[in-house]
């Protein structure tokens, strides 16, 4: 599975948590990744997963994912503008 999970207010409310279910399901294949809405020029630099920036749009049009994991979904499929 391609798991897709969201950075502000997601990863960042129990990274421990995040990290552990992240290596867990790495260790069974699976690819975890973070999709931010945030720009390139707003970077996160502490976690070691690949990082998507979409720019304010919505993430679903940068990105395919199997599994969503997010705050706000609306956002999965809706531009932040």
């Amino acid at each position: 599975m391609r798991i897709a999970l969201d950075y502000d207010k997601t990863y960042t409310a129990d990274p421990v948590l995040w990290d552990g279910f992240a290596r867990d399901a790495l260790a069974r294949g699976h690819a975890v990744f973070v999709v931010t809405m945030r720009m390139p020029s707003e970077p996160v630099d502490d976690i070691s997963l690949p990082v998507i920036y979409t720019s304010r749009k919505a993430k679903s049009s940068i990105v395919e994912a199997d599994i969503w994991i997010d705050d706000c979904p609306q956002y999965i499929f809706e531009d932040a503008f």
